[in-house]
């Protein structure tokens, strides 16, 4: 198994994932944007994104379909939720919202106070989409008002999925504006050891391969 990564960028789901697992993988660190500072990589991957997972003949570049992925290298994991269980159908549309619904509109917001040309920058862009992403974070603050993780009575990676939208959050100063139960959900998570061993993980191969290792918040180019 290979993981190619960016520091701070949406792949590291996968890299959490990997390390709850326990799963032996090579970690590929890239600089960002890899489609401009690491050419060769489009080889590999012609959008020039990350993550790129590959396994054999599999590959995967989609960070939220690599956790549901992954999880059937360990089918008695806890981390996954099986179909028959009642939690199943939720499992899987925290997957995919954490994505395409919590972390899509951070991605204007980020375009449009840091990637774009200062003459290009749109205030109201950004105001109009941090606001999207707060209304919708509220599915996760009714969720987790009377328990402690999204679904199934336990971590799963459906948790692993949606903590990226609010790592992203919290690198935009939008942490104070979350309700009090994602706070209390957030900091519950970066206490796990697997996720404080990615961040070091991350760190140690960044600096050993030559890659700036300064969390950002970066996202798919």
């Amino acid at each position: 198994m290979k993981l190619y990564h960016c520091v701070s960028a949406r792949s590291f789901r996968a890299l959490w994932m990997l390390e709850e697992l326990g799963l032996p993988y090579e970690l590929q660190m890239l600089p960002f944007p890899p489609r401009a500072l690491a050419k060769s990589y489009l080889e590999l991957n012609p959008l020039g994104t990350v993550p790129l997972f590959l396994n054999g003949a599999d590959r995967l570049t989609e960070s939220s379909a690599i956790c549901q992925y992954l999880c059937s290298f360990a089918p008695d994991t806890p981390l996954a939720v099986h179909p028959g269980d009642s939690a199943y159908a939720s499992y899987l549309n925290w997957l995919h919202m954490s994505d395409a619904t919590l972390t899509f509109p951070q991605t204007l917001v980020l375009r449009y106070t840091h990637f774009e040309p200062e003459a290009r920058r749109q205030p109201q862009v950004v105001q109009d989409y941090a606001r999207w992403f707060l209304s919708r974070l509220r599915s996760v603050e009714s969720a987790l008002a009377t328990r402690e993780y999204l679904c199934a009575d336990r971590f799963t990676a459906a948790d692993v999925a949606v903590s990226y939208a609010l790592m992203l959050a919290d690198f935009l100063d939008l942490q104070p504006q979350w309700g009090p139960a994602t706070q209390a959900y957030w900091q519950r998570l970066r206490e796990r050891p697997a996720f404080v061993r990615s961040l070091d993980i991350e760190r140690q191969a960044a600096i050993a391969q030559g890659v700036d290792p300064t969390p950002s918040p970066l996202l798919r180019p």
